[in-house]
């Protein structure tokens, strides 16, 4: 049976940790973060499209790598914000892993489009790779995307009041992100897709879990 959106909340809230842990979370987000860029510098950014079949313009693969690039601008805006704004030092590092993982993950995904022939856009809605995808989409946004709104209130918050919205939103974003993952992982065969896709998930899951503990820190 496929994890839910609300199931993947629940997930969230359940595995909290216990506050003074330590920072376990962000040292796996940052291995696998180490791990990406490691294989970019020895096998180039070719090396993850190599498949002798490209996918096609309507395929799951090229819908994922467009898509999930757009959510991924947005998380990079909002941490480069957070670099900006926060005096919190927990939340400036995650910030500052956030925007470098996801915007070489951006290159990845922008390559491969490149490399299949295709444009950094295509002709279809969002989310209509995915399985029931249309359904995820609220007010023309992706799943745990921020709306325009959401934006304006964190480039005008100050403070302790920036860095609780922020935790919040890059919450949701989070999580509508790995909701996006799991639809790739299940439709595509393509490895260099699913490797990535997989790196993000791990990645995300264990900022989750960071995020709950500057949250618990602050009293947000």
């Amino acid at each position: 049976m496929s994890t839910t959106y609300d199931d993947l909340a629940a997930d969230s809230v359940e595995a909290s940790p216990v506050p003074g842990r330590g920072r376990r979370p962000l040292t796996v987000a940052a291995t696998v973060f180490a791990a990406v860029l490691l294989l970019v510098v020895a096998f180039g950014a070719g090396w993850f499209a190599h498949s002798r079949n490209h996918p096609g313009d309507d395929s799951v693969e090229a819908g994922f790598a467009r898509d999930m690039s757009t959510h991924h601008a947005q998380a990079v805006e909002m941490a480069m914000l957070a670099l900006n704004k926060s005096n919190q030092p927990d939340l400036r590092l995650l910030a500052g892993e956030i925007a470098q993982a996801q915007q070489a993950q951006i290159g990845m995904m922008q390559t491969w489009l490149r490399e299949w022939n295709l444009q950094p856009t295509g002709h279809k809605p969002p989310m209509t790779w995915m399985k029931d995808g249309a359904s995820l989409m609220k007010n023309g946004l992706m799943p745990g995307m921020a709306s325009p709104q959401d934006m304006t209130r964190l480039r005008n918050a100050t403070g302790a009041d920036f860095d609780k919205l922020f935790l919040h939103l890059m919450q949701l974003h989070h999580l509508g992100g790995i909701h996006m993952v799991e639809g790739i992982l299940a439709e595509s065969h393509e490895a260099d897709v699913t490797w990535l896709a997989q790196a993000m998930a791990n990645n995300q899951r264990a900022e989750l879990q960071f995020i709950q503990e500057i949250q618990t820190k602050i009293g947000a």
